[in-house]
């Protein structure tokens, strides 16, 4: 049975409780109305202050993680949401895209370059050239002109299936050695800027590009029979 001292005792731990939780709260209130006034003083003016907006949006996140953990701890209720603590002493700044949304920053390079190169022999350049097209005329690009070489036989295949060297798993075309490469580089690729007949320059790697890997690839060696004199 608890004397009067325990449940004073009691009283005040729970007010403690209480305060905290209250106060954690109040936090938050605070937070989002100066994370509020920072988005529309931006509005209001037509100059968004970023770093303004990156400080009051740490400071809202830190409140309202602060209080999911003081009401967890409290009441062993979780808040309606769920947020990391962000160190504002050693996270850089992200910037809101067009939208007002902020994200976390990204260390890593964001523009990764996939390059392929595949060489075939060609078994059969009529058989080839008529099988493109006859895909033509299958999809309707017949009006294009009759194909003049296994060049652009090649090409039609390529454009027909969407682009992939899957298209190009032929019994007319023997695949050679391929390689395909990967790069980390600064800027993405921007075609409008590049003479239409410059093969060479869309996969020439800049000196600020980084090679990440190089995956060689080698055809399958041809299955052989050994021949064998008939007995006897």
């Amino acid at each position: 049975m608890k004397t009067g001292a325990n449940r004073r005792w009691d009283r005040a731990v729970m007010g403690h409780v209480n305060l905290r939780v209250e106060t954690a709260l109040a936090n938050v209130v605070v937070a989002a109305r100066d994370h509020l006034a920072a988005v529309a003083a931006g509005e209001s003016s037509g100059v968004r202050d970023h770093e303004a907006l990156w400080r009051a949006y740490v400071a809202l996140n830190n409140a309202t993680y602060r209080y999911a953990e003081v009401l967890l701890e409290a009441y062993g209720e979780v808040a309606p949401w769920q947020v990391d603590w962000i160190d504002p002493t050693t996270t850089e700044p992200t910037f809101p895209d067009e939208h007002g949304h902020v994200t976390q920053a990204d260390p890593h390079p964001s523009v990764i370059s996939v390059r392929q190169r595949r060489d075939y022999r060609v078994s059969s350049a009529s058989s080839l050239i008529r099988l493109a097209e006859d895909a033509r005329g299958v999809t309707g690009d017949a009006g294009d002109g009759p194909v003049g070489s296994v060049g652009e036989a090649v090409l039609v295949l390529v454009q027909l299936g969407d682009g992939t060297l899957a298209s190009l798993d032929l019994p007319e075309l023997e695949p050679f050695e391929g390689v395909v490469t990967v790069f980390e580089v600064g800027r993405r690729l921007a075609l409008d800027a590049l003479a239409r007949d410059d093969g060479e320059a869309p996969f020439r790697a800049e000196p600020s590009d980084r090679l990440v890997g190089r995956l060689d690839e080698r055809p399958a060696p041809a299955a052989t029979v050994a021949s064998r004199s008939p007995a006897g």
